[in-house]
Parts: structure tokens; C-alpha cells; sequence
């Protein structure tokens, strides 16, 4: 059956023709209102694509697929030039900061400085703060740094225990013999017992004329309140293994064999610090024993009886340490950063500074929480 093709703008005759033509709703199972199922059909195939359209459709597509792909192998071959290139120059500018870095290091000769102000007692574990431990491993972690070729100990301390005091010295010592780095010490308000200990150790010794200096020697305080608590009712005993066991006790009174054999813990103790100070200032023992049964001298008068090499300041001792190192010019003092630690150091030092007056009264009781052997000026 041939159909004619479909007129979206028929003639009225024609129009009136199809009706005529049409059959009667209930010839093709239709409802009165609907339209017939031929026209349906015929809208149908009006609204699908012929052939031309979906080769058409197609094409484009194909077109617009292979141009997103070309771009993005335009994009990618940029980006890889573009890495390549940053690659290297990166490579490149390592290696110019690594040569940088290496010839400043060479170039660069810094005098460090260790502050050590306050009795020298054990540390108490914390990283910052005072204490002999902290600045021990301060000093040696300087001496490690190439750049470091002289070390300065700014003291201004009355000495501390005998073991603390030690530690440092032993320090001090093994790296002047190890990696031959000068130190000078540089002497504060005071530099006595313990304090003068360690500027022995070093190799040139600078002080202020008004320096409190020298008190060469050893004590071991006690305390006895024995009256004190047996006016408040309270008696004190101990349990031990050997008479000796409780020596120095608080509660009682010395015996005489107690203390000779306490005397020749200090006679010991002080035998070895006139070795140290005799070593030290390259001068025999006969001759630093008139200088060391405790007194103590002004900076000036030190300077008289070769305890000091020199008078001067901070900044006289960094360039002496400088010309022992060797530094051409005026030698540059090692930076440090204000890190967490150093705060801390700050804070802690202030604090016991702070408390210091309060602290002299439990020292004198026997109550500051040291005990033993001490090269400290008491006063």
C-alpha cells in the first residue's frame, strides 16, 4: 500500500476528503475523542532520524572526541617538558645551595659561648634549665660543630658539688684534648670554689677587677637540731647495719671518729682541686697552697697571684678566644635561636634567681636538698 507523504499544510479539499475516507471510531477499536491509530504511527515516523541525520550525529561526535583527545596529548607533553625542566633546575639549585652551604661552613669561624651562672649541682633531668649535665652536653655539642673553633665559659657561680663540678672539668678536658679548641673563661660577679674550678680547665682565665675570686677549697656542712627537737617533743633514732651508716646525721651529735674520717674525705677532695688549679695555671702546688685555704680575691688581686691571666669584659675574652683560634678579625659569636628550650633556660634561671634569698636561709640549715662534698664559697 503506497502512502503519500505527509503535508503539514494540506488543501481543505483534500482535508475533507479524509474525513470521508476515515472509518468509524468503533472499525479500529478507538474511543470517539481519540485519534485514529494510522495517525498515531504517522507522527512516529515523522519524529525518528533518518539515516543522513545519525551519520551526521556521528561524525560530529567522532570529531569532537578525537579533538579532546589531541589536546589532552598537547597538555600532557607540556607537562612532562615542564616537570623535566623544573626537575632539573631544581638538581641545579641544590646542588648550588649545597656548595653554598658547604663553603660558608668553611668560610665561617664562629667563638660559642656557654652561660653557666648558679650553683653547679645535678640537673634534674629536665632539657632546658640549669645543671651540670645540661651544660656539659651544651659544651660538647658545640665543640662537634666545625664552624665552633673556640669555646667561652661565661661563669658567674659560687661553686657546687664536688661530683657536678668534676663532671664539666672532665669535659672541658677530654675535648681540649680531642679536638684542641681553646676555651677561655670569663668570670662574672663571682667565680669561687667550684666556679674557679672550671675556669682552671681553660686556657686563658679573664675577670672584672671587682671579681669575687679563688675560695679554693672543700666543705661539708651539717646541721645539728637535736636541742631544737627535743624542745618540741620529737626524738629521732635510726636502725642500721654499721656505726658509721647514719654519719652527718641532724639528730645527734658527731662523734670524733665521724669526723676524722669525714676530714680526710675533704683533705682528699681538696688535693685533688689544688692539682686542677696548679695544672691549669702551670704553677706547682707549693705554689697555689698560700692562695688556696679558702680565701677569696678581687679580680685585681687574682691577677697579682697569676689565678687570672687578664682584667677585662664579655667581649675581651671572645676576642682572645678568637686569637687563640686563630680567627682573622673580629671574631663572630656562634647564633642561637630562641627555641623552646632556651625560654625555658631563661625562665628557670630568673625564677631561681628570684628565690635565691629564700633558699640561702634552708642552706644554711642544711635543708636545700644537697648534701656531701661541695667546692662552694658559704658565706
Amino acid at each position: 500500500m503506497n502512502e503519500e507523504p505527509w503535508n503539514p499544510n494540506p488543501d481543505p479539499e483534500s482535508t475533507e476528503r479524509n474525513r470521508e475516507e476515515a472509518p468509524p471510531p468503533d472499525a479500529v477499536g478507538g474511543r470517539p475523542n481519540e485519534p485514529a491509530a494510522w495517525e498515531n504511527a504517522a507522527d512516529s515516523a515523522s519524529l525518528e532520524p533518518t539515516p543522513r541525520r545519525r551519520r551526521a550525529a556521528q561524525a560530529i561526535i567522532g570529531l569532537y572526541a578525537l579533538s579532546l583527545l589531541a589536546a589532552g596529548v598537547v597538555l600532557w607533553r607540556i607537562s612532562s617538558g615542564e616537570k623535566e625542566t623544573v626537575a632539573a633546575e631544581g638538581d641545579s639549585a641544590v646542588k648550588k645551595l649545597s656548595k653554598s652551604i658547604l663553603a660558608t661552613g668553611k668560610d665561617k669561624q664562629y667563638v660559642a659561648v656557654v652561660n653557666i651562672d648558679g650553683a653547679i649541682y645535678a640537673g634534674d633531668g629536665r632539657k632546658w634549665g640549669r645543671g651540670a649535665s645540661n651544660w656539659r652536653k651544651k659544651i660538647e655539642k658545640l665543640a662537634e660543630k666545625d664552624e665552633v673553633k673556640a669555646i667561652v665559659l661565661s661563669i658567674n657561680s659560687p661553686g657546687g658539688s664536688v661530683g657536678s663540678v668534676q663532671d664539666i672539668y672532665s669535659a672541658i678536658q677530654r675535648i681540649k684534648r680531642e679536638t684542641g679548641k681553646p676555651f677561655v673563661a670569663q668570670l662574672g660577679d663571682v667565680a669561687a670554689s667550684g666556679g674557679y674550678y672550671l675556669a682552671a680547665a681553660c686556657d686563658k682565665v679573664v675577670a672584672h677587677p671587682g671579681t669575687l675570686v679563688g675560695s679554693i677549697g672543700v666543705i661539708f656542712s651539717k646541721t645539728n637540731v637535736e636541742g631544737l627537737l627535743s624542745k618540741i617533743g620529737v626524738k629521732s633514732g635510726a636502725i642500721k647495719s654499721g656505726k658509721m651508716k647514719d654519719i652527718g646525721s641532724m639528730s645527734r651529735p658527731m662523734t670524733e671518729e665521724e669526723r676524722k674520717l669525714l676530714q680526710g674525705l675533704i683533705d682528699n677532695a681538696y688535693g685533688q682541686f689544688l692539682t686542677a688549679v696548679a695544672d691549669g695555671r702551670g704553677m706547682s702546688k707549693e705554689e697555689v697552697r698560700p692562695h688556696a685555704d679558702g680565701r677569696i680575691f678581687t679580680g685585681e688581686q687574682a691577677l697579682g697571684v697569676h689565678l687570672i691571666d687578664r682584667l677585662g669584659d664579655f667581649h675581651d675574652a671572645v676576642a682572645l678566644a678568637g686569637e687563640l683560634a686563630g680567627i682573622q678579625g673580629k671574631p663572630q659569636i656562634l647564633p642561637e635561636g630562641d627555641s623552646l628550650a632556651g625560654i625555658m633556660e631563661m625562665l628557670d634561671m630568673r625564677l631561681n634567681l628570684a628565690l635565691d634569698a629564700r633558699w640561702s636561709v634552708l642552706r644554711e640549715v642544711g635543708l636545700n636538698g644537697h648534701s656531701g662534698l661541695e667546692y662552694r664559697w658559704s658565706h
